[in-house]
């Protein structure tokens, strides 16, 4: 009799500190996305470094250049085929330039997608400037469709001196959210931006 009346207090404390243990776990990934955001700013993943700009740098240029090479991957879930046109480019740091990459739906159905980028090293992605970028919205590929979409671009001149070599690298991911089934059916609409093009 007596041993019965022990258990129970032992399965209360361990109920209890279970009990606890999951209220710390439900509040730590409440907290791991702010943290993830704080990484992302300190070190540029997720091209959360990059900085976007609505115009071109003007006058900002130098003779100095440095090698830019590109990178693209394609999530799991999106069975797109994705690549650069170019592998890799000299640019001179100011100087406006653009790049090119090439997305492709092999499907027999739309898909949207939504690409994030990176720059590396980390440090570099505060000198590197986007003025216009497929990035920036959810692009949709009809069934069979190839598109090229560029990317504009410069890199400040301020650039650290011992980076000789920056590498841009984009990843698409499945855009599930999207209305690909409306925006496919549209007569004339661009599938990159809606509007229509007639």
């Amino acid at each position: 009799m007596s041993g019965g009346n022990d258990r129970r207090p032992a399965n209360g404390r361990l109920a209890g500190k279970l009990a606890l243990i999951a209220v710390g776990m439900f509040g730590f990934g409440f907290a791991l996305w702010p943290l993830y955001n704080v990484f992302c700013d300190i070190t540029g993943l997720g091209g959360r470094g990059v900085k976007i700009a609505e115009s071109a740098p003007g006058t900002m240029q130098s003779d100095r250049q440095v090698r830019l090479r590109f990178d693209a991957t394609v999530n799991s879930n999106l069975p797109w085929e994705f690549e650069p046109i170019d592998r890799s480019v000299t640019v001179t740091l100011g100087e406006m330039s653009e790049a090119h990459y090439r997305a492709t739906n092999p499907t027999g159905e739309p898909l949207a997608g939504h690409a994030i980028f990176n720059v590396t090293p980390p440090e570099a992605s505060l000198y590197f400037v986007k003025t216009e970028c497929f990035c920036f919205t959810q692009q949709v590929l009809q069934a069979g469709e190839s598109r090229d979409m560029p990317v504009y671009y410069f890199i400040q001149p301020d650039l650290p001196e011992h980076i000789k070599e920056l590498t841009l690298s984009y990843t698409f991911f499945k855009d599930p959210g999207a209305q690909v089934a409306q925006i496919a059916t549209g007569s004339g609409a661009n599938p990159a931006t809606g509007r229509n093009e007639e």
